[in-house]
């Protein structure tokens, strides 16, 4: 495994290589690709993970916490500047790649079955797994916070257009 400093970054690593998913780490070197005019404006993804039937997925991971006290309601705010970045990696990478946000929710307990179909264990905490593809997320941006740059879309489109990751693959 690639030093990963977050705990959801190390959680997702381990359930892509407990599941068998082929990925790549990737990592702040990795933004020479982009252009020297570039690199220091383009924030770098998490993972490239290899799919078996569709696109390859360019991965932002993004870890929320998830305590039950909020119901049904998933945090799903990223900042624009995630949107631009991933974006122009798209491009960057061409056909046959799409970017994803991974939502990494960390459970303080098992979560019920009804609000997660992907839910591991790791490193005594419980985490479930929602992807949402750029592309479905972005024609719903709402903005969150103005102070931070924040934007999110509504609860119900999140909860139509996040699938586990394992059907994106």
């Amino acid at each position: 495994m690639a030093h990963r400093r977050f705990h959801y970054d190390r959680a997702f690593e381990h359930y892509l290589r407990s599941n068998g998913i082929p990925y790549v780490a990737v990592d702040e070197a990795k933004r020479a690709l982009a252009g020297r005019s570039e690199q220091i404006k383009l924030k770098s993804f998490d993972f490239v993970v290899y799919s078996e039937s569709g696109d390859n997925l360019l991965i932002d991971v993004k870890g929320r916490k998830h305590s039950g006290k909020t119901g049904k309601s998933l945090q799903n705010w990223v900042t624009r500047d995630d949107v631009r970045c991933l974006k122009q990696w798209s491009s960057i990478f061409g056909q046959g790649f799409a970017s994803a946000f991974v939502f990494l929710f960390w459970c303080d307990v098992p979560p019920p079955d009804a609000l997660f179909m992907e839910v591991f264990e790791f490193g005594d905490r419980w985490y479930s797994v929602l992807a949402v593809k750029l592309d479905d997320y972005e024609p719903h941006l709402r903005p969150r916070s103005a102070k931070w740059d924040t934007v999110s879309i509504p609860a119900e489109v999140f909860g139509r257009v996040a699938v586990p990751l394992k059907k994106l693959l």
